[in-house]
């Protein structure tokens, strides 16, 4: 198997009347999920339970098993005997990469240089820290089974002398204006991910781009449009469609099927932010009625924030005095708003869940 040989960006065989019918769908579904976000208050606290859902998903692309329960229950109560305290960190690494990078971008471009730093952030402490955080890859590196050296790859991307020149064309095309904001994502995700410019980590950092992209172009009034799940349930068609791009040029097979993921995903996206605002208004009311407090809006925002917590944990994020937290935990329980998820144990304190949240969030059907 030869590397591969990358194109010039911009791809000039899109066939774009073909592609507009697609265009216009999924342009219409992606503006109705960031109407929705327009009319949150504060959607990073409100969909933070959804980054942290992108974030497992596009880790178990590459191979983990932390479930979003695992993620949030390691929030709650951090533990180093946890099950899977291994894939758990690589989550939350993914999660803190995600956040910090769009304050990066506040400063910053979008381009190689941030994706080294996202990369750097990703792989710190975790599977991968031995492979170059944070660097481009100087020497040849290959995609294959467990074991199996380069003449069995599946997979070989540039070399390091082609690789450097295709992403200085990468970087200035991610910047350049181009005829569709989505399409242009589309074409720098697989070209990125073709280019594998790390030695680990290429998967995880692509997805990243992709919300940082359709922000930065003013796509999306802010950068959480996840779609590691299409990714995550489709992902023979993934592999297949990034495959048929580097073995015969299959640029419009890609591009269609990253419309279709888009689309698909912005009208999950939707139905599940409208169900999370829904149930924040309920809870707004429901909360203040139970607790008769005027901690009560800084209650509900905790609960968002993170939907498993501890006392601790919830006095720190909310600011609200401990006698009076304890006081406003004891009537949610007996409200049954939230739920003993684990029992405390010696100095270990009980966790406790907003169920209702969570399931939302791995919610497939509305």
């Amino acid at each position: 198997m030869e590397p591969y040989k990358p194109e010039q960006m911009p791809i000039r065989s899109l066939d774009w009347d073909a592609l507009i019918p697609s265009i216009g769908v999924t342009h219409a579904a992606v503006a109705r999920y960031d109407g929705i976000l327009q009319a949150m208050v504060n959607p990073g606290i409100l969909l933070s339970p959804l980054t942290t859902q992108e974030a497992v998903l596009s880790s178990r692309i590459e191979g983990t098993r932390a479930t979003l329960e695992d993620v949030l229950q390691y929030d709650a109560a951090p533990r180093k005997d946890a099950e899977r305290v291994d894939d758990i960190k690589e989550v939350v690494n993914y999660r803190t990469a995600m956040q910090q990078a769009v304050k990066w971008l506040k400063d910053d471009t979008l381009g190689m240089e941030l994706a080294c730093r996202i990369h750097e952030m990703l792989l710190a402490g975790v599977r991968g820290q031995a492979k170059a955080p944070g660097k481009i890859r100087v020497s040849q590196n290959y995609i294959g089974h467990r074991g199996a050296s380069i003449e069995n790859a599946i997979y070989i991307p540039p070399t390091p002398d082609v690789l450097k020149p295709a992403l200085v064309n990468l970087n200035e095309f991610m910047n350049a204006p181009f005829k569709d904001q989505v399409v242009q994502a589309a074409l720098v995700h697989a070209q990125f991910e073709l280019l594998h410019p790390f030695l680990d980590g290429n998967g995880r950092v692509g997805r990243i781009l992709i919300p940082l992209m359709m922000y930065a172009s003013g796509q999306m009034g802010s950068p959480t449009f996840y779609i590691s799940e299409y990714f995550e349930d489709n992902r023979p068609s993934y592999y297949d469609r990034l495959a048929a791009v580097s073995v015969r040029q299959d640029w419009q097979g890609w591009t269609t099927f990253f419309l279709q993921a888009v689309s698909t995903q912005a009208t999950l996206n939707s139905q599940r932010a409208s169900a999370i605002l829904d149930l924040y208004r309920r809870m707004k009311d429901e909360i203040n009625e139970v607790t008769r407090s005027q901690f009560a809006l800084q209650t509900l925002d905790a609960l968002f924030d993170r939907p498993l917590l501890t006392m601790p944990e919830f006095v720190k994020r909310s600011g609200i005095p401990r006698r009076t937290a304890f006081r406003i935990l004891d009537a949610l329980q007996a409200a049954r708003i939230l739920q003993v998820r684990e029992e405390g144990a010696g100095r270990r304190p009980a966790v406790l869940a907003f169920s209702k949240l969570v399931a939302i969030t791995e919610q497939k059907k509305f």
